[in-house]
C-alpha cells in the first residue's frame, strides 16, 4: 500500500464489512477512525459519539424562543429550567408579530429586502405600494409658524356660517368671509397700536434715564453720585474725575535695578545697565 514516494498513501476503511484501501481517506472528527467514501458520515458507520454534535432546538410556544436540547441532558429538565428560569410570555408578540404593509387590502409582510420607506409621509410600505400615487401618500407635513390666518379664518366661519340653501349659498358665504376679513384687519391694527405706543413710552423713559420706578438710574462707577440721564453723568466725569485721570496717566514708572539700586525711567536703559554691569562682573 502506498509508493517509495508517498509510503502513507493510502489507508483500510475502518468498517469490518468494508476495509477498503482508499487512497483519498476520511477521518471522522468524534471518533478520530479513517473511512471510506460510502462511510464517512456519522450514519453510515457506527460512530458512538454521534449525540454530541446534536443541534436539537426546541420552539417554546410561551416566549417564541429557541430552547437548546443538550444531548447529555433530560429534555424534560432542559424544559423546566427555561419555564422557571428564562421563559417571558409577553415577549410572544414581539417574536410572532410581523410588521405588515399600512396600504388597505395589502398583506405584504415587511422585510428588510422588500421594505422602502416614503420620502412625504415617512411610511414604510412593500415595494408594489412604494410610490406615492400606490399608497395615497398625505404628502409633507408642514409646521405650521406665526400667526395662521387660515385657522382664524376657519374658527370664524364655523361660528357665523348657518345652514346656506343651495339659492344663494355662495353669496352667503362671500359676505362672511369679507365679514371675518374685516374683523382679523381691525383686531391686527388694534394689537399693533398698542404696542406702538408701548414701544413709544419705554423709548421716552430710556432717553429721559427714568426706571419703572421713576428713579435715578445712571451712576458713576468712580464715586457714589447717581444722575437722571446719561448727559448728567457725562458731565460730571469731565468736571470731577478728569483731573484724576490726567494726573494717574502723567504718573512715570520708575524701574530700579536690582544689582546696585539704580533707578531709570526708560527699561530700555536699565536693561542695558544690567547688561553692562554682568559684562564688567565677568
Amino acid at each position: 500500500m502506498g509508493t517509495p514516494a508517498l509510503p502513507s498513501l493510502g489507508k483500510h476503511c475502518c468498517v469490518e464489512d468494508c476495509k477498503l484501501i482508499d487512497f483519498l481517506p476520511f477521518n471522522c472528527d468524534r471518533c478520530n477512525q479513517v473511512f471510506c467514501l460510502q462511510h464517512k458520515s456519522y450514519t453510515k458507520h457506527p460512530c458512538p459519539l454521534t449525540n454530541q454534535i446534536d443541534v436539537t432546538v426546541l420552539i417554546c410556544p410561551l416566549c417564541a424562543q429557541r430552547v437548546h436540547l443538550h444531548p447529555n441532558e433530560d429534555p424534560n429538565i432542559t424544559w423546566d429550567i427555561h419555564v422557571n428560569c428564562e421563559c417571558d410570555p409577553s415577549n410572544y408578540q414581539n417574536a410572532t408579530k410581523k410588521k405588515l404593509c399600512p396600504v388597505p387590502g395589502c398583506k405584504e409582510p415587511l422585510a428588510f429586502s422588500n421594505t422602502i420607506r416614503c420620502k412625504d409621509c415617512t411610511l414604510e410600505h412593500c415595494l408594489r405600494h412604494r410610490f406615492a400615487l400606490d399608497h395615497e401618500c398625505s404628502g409633507p407635513k408642514k409646521s405650521e409658524t406665526g400667526f395662521s390666518f387660515i385657522s382664524v379664518l376657519r374658527r370664524s366661519l364655523k361660528r357665523e356660517l348657518t345652514p346656506i340653501q343651495s339659492s344663494n349659498g355662495s353669496v352667503k358665504w362671500c359676505l362672511n368671509l369679507r365679514n371675518s376679513a374685516l374683523n382679523l384687519r381691525a383686531s391686527a391694527e388694534a394689537g399693533m397700536q398698542k404696542l406702538s405706543a408701548a414701544t413709544n413710552h419705554a423709548l421716552q423713559k430710556a432717553k429721559e434715564g427714568f426706571g419703572a420706578g421713576g428713579q435715578l438710574v445712571e451712576h458713576c462707577l468712580q464715586c457714589p453720585a447717581r444722575f437722571s440721564n446719561v448727559n448728567a453723568l457725562i458731565d460730571h466725569v469731565e468736571k470731577v474725575h478728569e483731573d484724576a485721570v490726567q494726573k494717574a496717566c502723567a504718573v512715570v514708572t520708575i524701574d530700579i535695578c536690582p544689582l546696585c539700586s539704580k533707578a531709570f525711567r526708560d527699561p530700555v536703559l536699565l536693561v542695558e545697565h544690567v547688561e553692562n554691569h554682568e559684562n564688567a562682573t565677568s
